[in-house]
């Protein structure tokens, strides 16, 4: 072997293990990351960090993001109810993927003008908590493992946790604690199912969809996911789990 190729070979001997070091210590960090939020709050998200860069980019060094962080215990169950019976009726069912779910959506998204999303809430959470939003392979492919550590580490219980308090509900409102106080001037616990399922109503785009000037769409949106929640069982649903 000439020296040359002697060289590459070193070369590209170093760069592979750099790359495997990399990689190796960002799981590392990811599954501690992950560990240590399945028990302490979490006190921003990717996409939170994501907002406040997009502003400085822009020039707007004075947004802030409306934030407060809230125990499940704190969140009326309506709340709780609501969102799984609008976006993951089969929460407690899979294992971070709804197939079925995912299948409809497509279907419908080929006959349809108004786009629907197959993603579970377990999938919803993994994206905001650590990815970016968007359209691209690449995100997607990143959504499956980073699902599977969460479903792995995390509790159901804590997966809706952290999806209900860091989920977007309006421009620069974030969960559903800062949510309730911004729209109801009350507390998550003592929302009521009208508001839980008006909240819920929004969250396939709270920028396009609002909470405080709902459109026909949010109002029959709303009504089915009450409608939902009430063939779900109600409270008894959540309680069996």
């Amino acid at each position: 072997m000439s020296k040359k190729n002697k060289r590459k070979n070193t070369v590209y001997s170093k760069v592979k293990k750099w790359l495997c070091r990399i990689i190796g210590y960002s799981l590392l960090f990811f599954v501690g990351i992950t560990l240590l939020f399945r028990f302490m709050p979490v006190p921003f998200s990717a996409y939170m960090a994501q907002q406040k860069i997009m502003a400085w980019v822009q020039g707007d060094f004075t947004t802030k993001l409306d934030y407060q962080w809230v125990s499940l215990d704190n969140i009326a169950w309506q709340m709780q109810l609501a969102v799984i019976a609008a976006e993951d009726q089969k929460f407690f069912d899979h294992y971070g993927f709804d197939w079925q779910a995912i299948k409809s959506a497509v279907k419908n998204n080929q006959n349809s003008m108004r786009l629907r999303g197959g993603s579970s809430l377990s999938q919803q959470t993994a994206k905001n908590l650590y990815l970016w939003h968007g359209q691209s392979w690449l995100r997607k492919g990143l959504e499956v493992p980073t699902t599977l550590v969460l479903e792995s580490l995390w509790s159901k219980q804590r997966i809706l946790e952290v999806y209900l308090n860091i989920a977007e509900f309006g421009e620069g409102i974030f969960g559903v604690e800062a949510a309730s106080q911004h729209y109801f001037n009350k507390s998550a616990k003592q929302l009521n199912q009208q508001e839980a399922a008006l909240l819920a109503a929004v969250l396939p785009n709270p920028i396009i969809y609002q909470v405080n000037r709902p459109s026909a769409y949010v109002l029959r949106r709303q009504a089915w996911i009450l409608q939902q929640m009430n063939q779900l069982g109600g409270k008894s649903f959540l309680t069996q789990q």
